[in-house]
């Protein structure tokens, strides 16, 4: 029987099997941000270790650090320690750190694809679970927890119990306006939040295949929030186009060797899954969400779900939440009038989702019942949007291209969502209050949110799309 993609990664990482036990598996990247790697240090100091293979670790802050005025210092206490904390770690041992205001800075899970420093056929850890948007390069990454950090800091592997296998193949192509962010909106609807709780998923079809590298990173990233453990897609020719002359690719014959070993990253034809689950990408079109977790979505021409034939659990769970979101079953959501618009975090912080916001908006003005927060994913990022002229098309729109950083995907630093208000964000989770305490999230695409702000209210991109 042919191996999985997913299997053939494993298993060439794999140092030793526990009898009874987990898998102790090698890690080739581990990521440390300000807010999950403090006591893991402690620990390591407390031991007197010091990082096994340091090469292989890079720090960034990126979850407390402001969008404004970051030449200054933090006002906020606490992120302030959090921040300063990462740097004089980084700095006792002897690892990468890429700080507030340094060209490389930004967050995480966008720098670490844009400089290469993750690779097909790697294995990536972080303390943050949308570490498996590094999936979409062909890796297998995933987050971890603190004490994990600890392990793998220490000893460059982490004890693991294996994940079972999925395939999720979407076919035909995506329509008119519809992104990868409607994508998973939609896929997350289908299976719910816990659909693929157990499995790494692998991502197949040719909807997914014609995806670009910044769409396929935004696919990934959403995996955890349909409960796996992590996504990812098969390395291509649209990956090795985005990879080639980055800062940590291999260059001359080895990249050469690079590519040729990873064009055998694939799932063989004969492999068998543990689960499979096939759509239709015609089946789908721009989405919102409607409640209080991500899979409470559905298509922005379309109402509300009612509770009618669901059970008790589920009814009490969609009144709760449409309670705190203040709508009501049956309703339609298009025309619903809202407060904020955030583009932005590792979801949709990256070049690609700033050229279609900007797609939208050209031409028109924000509305001025809008409070938008337009923050590049990094500085390389921020750098593109002038390079192409981007800023100029937002400024003239009426918008502010904020600094790099995290913002306002959860509420750990300045850009929060006041109680009562409606935000449509193209970040990854819209729990209660985690852009702020009362605030009220609406997931979208960069196109969804870009209609949104220029109208004022939920509106379909593909009305206002030349």
């Amino acid at each position: 029987m042919g191996k999985t993609l997913f299997d053939k990664i494993w298993d060439r990482h794999v140092v030793q099997i526990v009898d009874d036990g987990p898998t102790q598996l090698y890690i080739d990247r581990l990521y440390c941000h300000e807010v999950t790697s403090p006591q893991a240090f402690d620990g390591m100091r407390a031991r007197g270790l010091k990082c096994f293979r340091p090469k292989q670790i890079v720090c960034m802050p990126d979850h407390n650090t402001p969008t404004h005025d970051q030449d200054k210092p933090i006002e906020d206490p606490v992120s302030k320690a959090q921040v300063d904390a990462l740097s004089r770690n980084a700095s006792e041992f002897g690892l990468v750190h890429y700080g507030m205001m340094d060209p490389s800075n930004g967050i995480i899970h966008v720098v670490g694809p844009e400089k290469a420093l993750s690779l097909p056929g790697m294995t990536i850890v972080c303390g943050d679970s949308h570490t498996s948007t590094h999936g979409a390069v062909g890796a297998v990454a995933f987050g971890i927890g603190t004490s994990e950090v600890e392990m793998v800091m220490a000893s460059q592997c982490i004890l693991q119990q294996k994940p079972k296998s999925m395939r999720i193949n979407v076919n035909g192509r995506l329509g008119r306006g519809v992104t990868a962010k409607d994508l998973a909106l939609f896929l997350m609807s289908k299976l719910t939040t816990s659909g693929a709780t157990g499995y790494f998923v692998e991502y197949a079809g040719e909807a997914v295949r014609s995806l670009s590298m910044e769409g396929r990173l935004t696919l990934c990233n959403l995996s955890i929030e349909m409960g796996a453990r992590g996504g990812f897609v098969a390395p291509d020719e649209t990956t090795f186009a985005y990879l080639k002359g980055k800062e940590y690719v291999p260059t001359g014959e080895d990249w050469t060797r690079a590519v040729e070993d990873w064009r055998t990253l694939c799932t063989d034809d004969d492999a068998v899954f543990d689960k499979e689950v096939t759509f239709e990408a015609s089946d789908i079109e721009p989405r919102i969400t409607y409640g209080t977790n991500p899979g409470m979505g559905i298509g922005i021409t379309e109402h509300i779900p009612t509770a009618v034939g669901v059970g008790e659990d589920g009814k009490a769970g969609l009144e709760k939440a449409l309670r705190y979101m203040g709508f009501a079953q049956g309703e339609k959501l298009l025309g619903h009038p809202i407060d904020y618009v955030f583009l932005g975090a590792c979801t949709n912080g990256r070049i690609e989702d700033f050229r279609a916001f900007a797609s939208v908006v050209k031409g028109r003005r924000k509305s001025d019942n809008v409070v938008a927060w337009l923050v590049p994913g990094s500085w390389a990022v921020d750098r593109q949007i002038r390079e192409e002229g981007i800023d100029r098309v937002l400024e003239e729109a009426g918008f502010e291209i904020r600094q790099p950083g995290c913002s306002a995907c959860l509420a750990m630093n300045d850009d929060r969502v006041p109680a009562g208000k409606y935000c449509v964000s193209t970040s990854n989770r819209n729990f209660e209050g985690r852009q702020g305490p009362g605030s009220r999230t609406i997931l979208a695409s960069p196109l969804v949110a870009a209609a949104a702000a220029v109208t004022g209210v939920i509106a379909d991109p593909r009305e206002l799309m030349e």
